[in-house]
C-alpha cells in the first residue's frame, strides 16, 4: 500500500513536471518526450500518445524486469495519463522556457526518483537505465541523460534552436538528480532474492 502512495505521489510530481514543459513548450527525453513532441506535430492529447507509445517497452519489461516491475510502471504510466489529461481543462497559460527548463527538470527529477525508489518507471528509456543499472551497475542518470538527449536533439525541428538548449538545460537537471539517488535506486530495484542474498552476506562480514 505505501509503496503505491508513493508511485501516485511520484507521478503527481511529474505530472506537473510535464505540464510545466509542454506550456513552456519545451521538450523533455523518453517516452514523455515522443508523446509531447508527437502532440505537437500531429495534435493529439498527450495521455492517448503516452500510453500508446510506451506499449513495446512493456514486453521488454516483463521479459527482464518481472511481472511485478512492469505492473507498477504500467501503473505508473496510467496514472501520470490520467492526471496529465486535467491540461485540457486548465486555463491557457504560458511560461518562460528558462524558468520552464529548470523549474522541469527539477520536478521531474525528483519525481522520477520517488518512482526508480519504488521499483516503478514511465516506461521507455526509464526501463532500459533500470535494466542497465541492474545488468552491468551503470549510472542510472547518465543512462537516462543519453536517451533523453537524443530525443530533445530530434526535437528541436519542433521547437527551435533556443528552445532546444533549454529542453537541453531540463534533461541535464533532470539527470543529475537522478543520479544523486543511483545508490538508493539501485538497492531499492534489486530482486527480493537478492535482496535476501545480500542481508545474509551483510550478517556474516558483521559475525
Amino acid at each position: 500500500m505505501k509503496k503505491m502512495l508513493n508511485i501516485l505521489l511520484g507521478c503527481l510530481v511529474l505530472s506537473i513536471g510535464v505540464l510545466i514543459l509542454r506550456h513552456s513548450h519545451l521538450v523533455t527525453g523518453g517516452t514523455v518526450g515522443l508523446s509531447l513532441s508527437f502532440s505537437y506535430l500531429f495534435h493529439m492529447p498527450f495521455t492517448l500518445l503516452f500510453f500508446i507509445v510506451n506499449i513495446p517497452f512493456y514486453i521488454f519489461s516483463f521479459i527482464q524486469m518481472g511481472w511485478k516491475f512492469t505492473i507498477s510502471t504500467i501503473f505508473a504510466v496510467t496514472v501520470l495519463s490520467l492526471i496529465t489529461s486535467v491540461d485540457q481543462w486548465l486555463p491557457a497559460f504560458s511560461v518562460s522556457p528558462l524558468i520552464g527548463a529548470i523549474v522541469g527538470g527539477v520536478i521531474n527529477g525528483f519525481g522520477l526518483s520517488i518512482l526508480f525508489l519504488n521499483r516503478a518507471s514511465l516506461g521507455g528509456s526509464n526501463i532500459l537505465a533500470l535494466f542497465l543499472q541492474k545488468k552491468f551497475n551503470w549510472n542510472p542518470g547518465k543512462i537516462n541523460f543519453l536517451f533523453d538527449f537524443i530525443v530533445v536533439i530530434s526535437g528541436i525541428y519542433f521547437f527551435g534552436f533556443l528552445k532546444g538548449l533549454c529542453s537541453i538545460l531540463s534533461i541535464v537537471i533532470t539527470s543529475s538528480i537522478i543520479s544523486f539517488y543511483k545508490n538508493r535506486i539501485a538497492i531499492s530495484n534489486r530482486s527480493d532474492k537478492e535482496r535476501e542474498e545480500h542481508s545474509i552476506k551483510s550478517k556474516v562480514v558483521m559475525n
